[in-house]
C-alpha cells in the first residue's frame, strides 16, 4: 500500500505541474489570437514569454505564472529525490542472514523414533537474530522473500556398512525440499539444496532429520544451513 500511495502522490505532482504549463500555453494561443483593443499598443509575444520585466501588456501574469512553474518544478525535485532516499533507506536498512553448521562430534546424530530438527549450533552469521541455534528454526523477522540453502554429510564406520540418511527442508511443517541416501556402496557421500521460498512474518523454516535415518562422522562441520532475506514485502 505505501508504494501505491507514493506512486499516487508523485503522479499528483506531476499533473499540478501539466496544468500550470498548460496555463501558459492558453494564454500564448489566447494573445496570438486577440483581435480586440489592446491596453498597449501591440502584442509583444517573443517580448512577453521571456524572462524580462519591461514587456507590456500580460506581461507580469505570464511572468508570474512562469514563477509559480518554476518553484513547483523545484519543489517536486526535491520531493521525488527525498522520496527515493526514504525507499533506499527503507530497504537498505533491513538485514537478514543467518548460517549455521552442526558442531563436529564422534557420535552419529540419529536415528529417532521421529523426525527430529537438526541443531545447527555452530552460528558463524545471525543479522536479524531470525535464527534459534537451541531449537534449529529459522523464524522471519519481516515478510519477503528468502533464499535458503542446506548442506548434508555423512560418513560410515566401515566398508560395506548402510549409508541411511534422508534430510529434508521444512516451512511452516510442511516440506519443501529433501535429499536422500541409500546404499552400501559408498563410504561417505554428500549433497545440498538451495531453494527460493515466501515467508510471512513470523513463518517457520528448519530441516529435520526423518525418523530412522542417522548422519554419522561429522567432524569437519559440513553439515550446514543458511538463509537470507532478498527482499522484503513493503505492501
Amino acid at each position: 500500500m505505501r508504494a501505491i500511495a507514493c506512486t499516487l502522490f508523485v503522479l499528483g505532482l506531476l499533473w499540478d505541474s501539466m496544468r500550470a504549463e498548460n496555463t501558459i500555453s492558453s494564454l500564448r494561443a489566447a494573445a496570438v489570437a486577440w483581435e480586440g483593443e489592446l491596453l498597449c499598443r501591440k502584442w509583444d509575444c517573443e517580448c512577453a514569454f521571456k524572462r524580462q520585466r519591461g514587456c507590456c501588456c500580460a506581461n507580469s501574469e505570464l511572468q508570474e505564472t512562469e514563477d509559480q512553474i518554476f518553484v513547483r518544478m523545484m519543489d517536486l525535485s526535491m520531493r521525488i529525490s527525498q522520496l527515493g532516499d526514504g525507499i533506499l533507506e527503507v530497504i537498505g536498512g533491513i538485514r537478514v542472514a543467518f548460517t549455521a553448521s552442526m558442531g563436529p562430534t564422534a557420535n552419529c546424530f540419529g536415528p529417532f523414533t521421529r523426525n527430529s530438527p537438526i541443531p545447527y549450533d555452530v552460528i558463524t552469521l545471525n543479522q536479524g537474530s531470525g535464527y534459534n541455534p537451541t531449537l534449529g528454526i529459522f523464524t522471519a523477522p519481516l515478510s519477503g522473500l528468502y533464499s535458503f540453502s542446506f548442506s548434508v554429510y555423512s560418513k560410515v564406520g566401515v566398508a560395506g556398512e548402510r549409508m541411511y540418511y534422508k534430510v529434508q527442508l521444512m516451512r511452516n511443517g510442511e516440506v519443501v525440499a529433501s535429499t536422500w541416501e541409500d546404499n552400501r556402496e559408498d563410504s561417505e557421500d554428500s549433497s545440498s539444496q538451495t531453494v527460493l521460498l515466501s515467508l510471512q512474518q513470523g513463518g517457520q523454516v528448519y530441516v529435520e532429520l526423518v525418523i530412522g535415518r542417522q548422519l554419522c562422522g561429522n567432524v569437519k562441520g559440513l553439515n550446514t544451513f543458511s538463509g537470507s532475506l532478498i527482499y522484503p514485502n513493503l505492501a
